[in-house]
């Protein structure tokens, strides 16, 4: 078939199945339909095997599963849901998501039948799990836009085609190949210094122009910047394209017009090779090889000028990438930010323009010059990822619309008839290099479009010179003025200027924007350097004028949503998106910036993604979690959505907590809001771990020390429970000092601790300075009680929580529930604990970071009957007991999800089932639905209560 025939086909394939969806009866079918009639495969008996059979010898007999659909050719294990089932949530049966299910197939295959591609599938929605990158998000497509997305499931009948990640692999092979040419290069930088960094980053972006446009058709002939290299002895290289580098910044009326050799060359213009201070160091050998061999035979032509930011990534290491917070994205995540902010919209218009009759090419040119009106900003740029790719979709839009007018036969002028420009977008980057490297995307982006309108037209234009360019500056965007690029302090620009030829008379003017768009530096709070500090005090500030309090507990990002919320109240039409960590939507962020916020401008949630992997386009495919988040000004009857993985949610308003529920600020207290057991931090010795032993290290002293041994204690923190490995606590403070002076190695252990306390300002200012026993902080483990560990795996399903007894001390900073009782564990150990938890729990990293104060003080606990209770207890107790069945498992071996036996999910279950009736909560209700309810009890029961008290920890009783 044609591209045409195979796109008709899969649009009507499309149209039979949409509405269909019942897994056993209708799977087998609906694959064979795909296969033959949209593939074109001719015999589908053999290729496709259904219900494979796959074994796996549990501990009391075989146990056999059926893999719904394998295709061993090309190394394809399918798992096919009914309609109703979402793909990325557990089982209720099994508590496996498709995919989890699908790995524990693949690892039961034989070694002879490989696995390269998992496919999970539910009728409506196919999600596509590259193997060869298992920690990649999926790559997913929707039944409805089957016409479009054919052929990323082309990989089903032809293990050579793989289109999934063409336009990204060949954008990474670019970035990899500046990264050569930069190596090469920077050797002949003696002592390269800020200026030199400047000139090579310049360098490196003006050649990669020249072979984009030698391949794109922009220059003379296909070759004619390989051959002007080659001219060249590598001595007299740099001479060379000083020369023409300056001519490309010529018109053609200007220059010599006895000289020929730049004939092939066009006049540039938009300030690319403007600068001459720009320093060429004398090329070597290997340099002319880099260029002529490795990045000439490249494909430049071909690359996406949206993931143009892999070539300034190839340049930077990952510490400096994560000191600035830098992360490059995915079309499809970008799309995630402009498509519900306004591309929807727009494409909603351009449907009902199509849908009527009458005036509709007078519709279509008022809606074109709509598109070409429009502002976008980005004050956290980079390379331009977000202004390239909003900018190729208004592009794509206009051609579809210059495509209806044109109608095969005028031939219009391309100046007069295209409206959408890169004048229209601006930016603000902090780095020089991004700022050029954005600048030239933009270009490239720009260039390809031409190509496509030129198509249309069925006419040649001249992209070169070029005549427009957007606004992109450099400087630090928390300290500048978004509207007109002044500074607002005197450090807004690091290396001292503007780039990209914005002068100082264009503070006069000042810009209006339609949208901000962008993903601001992921630093979180404890990573921020001084100068980023600085930068949030600058930024967070109140109407009034004054910096809100705590901003050093807040990520980096807080200070973009302030600058945008006051342009929004401003400008009541503006539109902002951003892509955040979700820590400002978790533990105690979201009061100290979202309540002064909210309380300052008049602002609200428009939509919001909730937290989902970001994964960047970088060569380690960095990943970070994230939510997305947009705001506009706070009209009434907001239509807004809540986007949660494959589900959309309509509401009128969203909460910072992102979810349907009013504004509500949970904060750290001393004492819970309900009658719970009392709480405590673990034991902080400070002790420079004189006191703390190994397994070996203990029974080495003791064979040194034997009379020491009645003093030594388990010591717990939370990795060593979870992994089932201990150490131990030298507990000498009930120890006589008679006896301790006969124990040598115990006194030079007490001297050292002394010794160290003196030496330590911390410990004198808390009167440690002379006690060697008495603990920093924590709790005296006098009596059993319930270990809460302080950081956990997001990958859990539950909280592993367990019992101890006085003879087991745990550290600072887990936690302690002093008398803990299987109720309390129950409540502890349920899905509706971890509903809590997912919401206000702070994270380290993407690990929940299980706070007193915060998350336990503030959970609003049950009234259960006295039958209810007891029911939680026995659900508690049958957790415990399954637990006992794998004696030699560790706690993260049991709470792993994959590897959970069945007997403890189906423990926790049942306790899940006791505990929500307890609460009065229905069966089906979901994770959504519990926190809504927790969200109306922690209202009731906090409405009377005065502001908790945060400071001092009060000792558990």
């Amino acid at each position: 078939m044609t591209q045409k025939e195979q796109a008709r086909a899969a649009k009507n394939f499309a149209e039979r199945w949409k509405g269909h969806g019942y897994e056993k009866g209708e799977a087998q079918s609906f694959w064979i339909d795909l296969l033959i009639n949209v593939f074109g495969l001719q015999n589908f008996v053999g290729y496709i095997t259904f219900e494979k059979q796959v074994q796996k010898k549990g501990e009391k007999k075989i146990n056999t599963n059926y893999i719904d659909g394998y295709i061993p050719e090309t190394q394809v294990l399918i798992e096919q849901k009914s309609s109703d089932i979402d793909l990325r949530k557990p089982d209720n049966q099994t508590g496996l998501s498709a995919y989890d299910q699908a790995l524990k197939y693949k690892e039961r295959l034989l070694y002879s039948q490989p696995t390269k591609w998992i496919v999970t599938c539910n009728f409506t929605e196919f999600l596509i799990y590259d193997m060869e990158r298992p920690l990649d998000e999926p790559v997913q497509i929707f039944l409805k836009d089957l016409e479009r997305d054919y052929y990323l499931l082309q990989f089903l009948v032809n293990e050579k085609e793989d289109h999934i990640r063409k336009e990204e692999e060949i954008s990474k092979k670019a970035g990899d190949l500046v990264g050569i040419l930069y190596k090469a290069l920077i050797k002949e930088y003696e002592n390269p210094k800020e200026k030199s960094f400047r000139s090579l980053n310049v360098l490196c972006v003006r050649i990669v122009f020249c072979l984009y446009a030698e391949d794109a058709g922009l220059f003379g002939t296909r070759t004619a910047f390989e051959d002007y290299i080659k001219e060249f002895p590598p001595s007299l290289l740099h001479i060379g394209l000083k020369a023409l580098f300056e001519a490309l910044n010529t018109k053609i009326e200007a220059r010599e017009e006895s000289n020929h050799t730049f004939d092939p060359f066009p006049y540039v213009n938009g300030g690319l090779f403007a600068d001459k201070d720009v320093d060429i160091p004398v090329f070597t050998q290997e340099i002319v090889d880099v260029i002529v061999n490795q990045c000439a035979p490249f494909n430049w032509s071909n690359i996406s000028p949206t993931i143009f930011g892999a070539l300034f990534e190839a340049t930077l290491s990952r510490d400096s990438r994560r000191s600035n917070g830098m992360h490059y994205t995915s079309i499809e995540n970008i799309h995630k930010v402009i498509d519900p902010l306004f591309m929807d919209d727009l494409l909603a218009e351009f449907n009902r323009i199509m849908s009527i009759q009458s005036k509709q090419e007078k519709e279509l040119l008022e809606f074109q010059k709509k598109l070409g009106s429009l502002k976008f900003f980005d004050p956290a740029c980079g390379c331009g990822n977000f202004l390239t790719e909003t900018y190729l979709s208004l592009r794509r839009l206009e051609n579809r619309i210059i495509s209806i007018l044109n109608k095969g036969e005028k031939l219009l002028g391309f100046d007069d008839f295209i409206c959408v420009k890169i004048s229209q977008f601006f930016g603000i980057e902090i780095n020089d290099f991004a700022v050029t490297v954005a600048q030239t995307a933009m270009w490239i982006a720009e260039s390809q479009m031409y190509a496509e309108t030129e198509n249309i037209l069925a006419q040649n234009a001249d992209f070169l010179p070029l005549k427009d360019k957007a606004t992109i500056v450099e400087g630090n965007a928390l300290r500048m003025d978004w509207e007109t690029f002044k500074p607002t302090d005197e450090t807004a620009f690091p290396l001292g200027g503007l780039f990209s030829g914005f002068s100082i008379e264009n503070y006069d003017k000042r810009f209006q924007y339609n949208y901000i768009i962008g993903n601001p530096p992921f630093v979180g709070y404890k990573e921020k350097s001084d100068r980023q500090k600085k930068d949030l005090k600058i930024a967070c500030i109140t109407k009034n004028g004054n910096c809100i309090k705590n901003t050093d507990s807040l990520d980096y990002v807080c200070g973009w949503y302030f600058k945008a919320a006051k342009l929004i109240t401003d400008s009541n039409n503006l539109k902002v998106s951003f892509v955040s960590t979700n820590s400002i939507t978790q533990g105690e962020q979201v009061a100290i910036m979202w309540e002064p916020l909210f309380n300052n401008y008049n602002v609200s949630f428009d939509f919001a993604y909730k937290t989902f992997g970001w994964s960047s386009e970088t060569k380690d495919n960095a990943k970070v979690h994230c939510v997305i988040i947009g705001l506009s000004y706070n009209k009434p009857d907001k239509q807004c959505k809540i986007f949660n993985e494959n589900a959309i949610e309509t509401c009128t308003h969203i909460n910072p907590y992102l979810y349907n529920f009013p504004n509500i600020w949970i904060k750290s207290r001393r004492d819970s809001i309900c009658a719970a057991r009392e709480i405590t931090l673990g034991v902080h010795v400070f002790d420079d771990h004189h006191f703390i032993f190994t397994q070996s290290e203990k029974d080495e002293f003791i064979k040194q020390e034997p009379a020491s041994q009645k003093y030594f204690k388990q010591w717990v923190s939370a990795k060593d429970f979870l992994y089932g490995k201990y150490r131990y606590y030298l507990d000498l403070k009930d120890c006589p000092p008679n006896e301790l002076k006969a124990m040598p190695h115990c006194y030079e252990r007490v001297k050292l601790v002394l010794d160290y306390r003196k030496k330590n300002k911390t410990a004198q200012n808390t009167l440690l300075g002379t006690d060697p026993f008495k603990p920093k902080q924590g709790w005296k483990a006098d009596c059993p009680y319930i270990i809460i560990p302080n950081t956990s795996s997001e990958n859990r399903a539950y909280l592993p929580i367990d019992f101890k007894d006085f003879d087991t001390i745990v550290s600072m900073p887990d936690l302690a529930i002093p008398h803990g009782d299987l109720y309390d564990f129950g409540i502890i150990s349920s899905n509706v604990h971890m509903a809590w938890i997912n919401v206000v729990c702070g994270r380290m990293k993407s690990d929940y970071r299980y706070a007193h104060g915060l998350v336990y003080n503030n959970f609003p606990w049950p009234e259960p009957t006295e039958k209810q209770k007891n029911e939680i207890e026995k659900t508690a107790q049958a957790i415990m007991d399954a637990r006992a069945l794998f004696p030699n498992a560790s706690l993260a071996d049991l709470y792993d999800t994959v590897t959970m036996p069945p007997e403890l999910r189906q423990a926790h279950q049942a306790n899940d089932k006791a505990v929500m009736n307890a609460y009065g909560f229905k069966a089906k209700m979901t994770e959504t639905d519990i926190v809504t309810e927790l969200f109306k009890m922690y209202e009731k029961l906090t409405t009377k209560q005065p502001e908790p008290k945060t400071k001092g920890w009060k000792k558990a009783k």
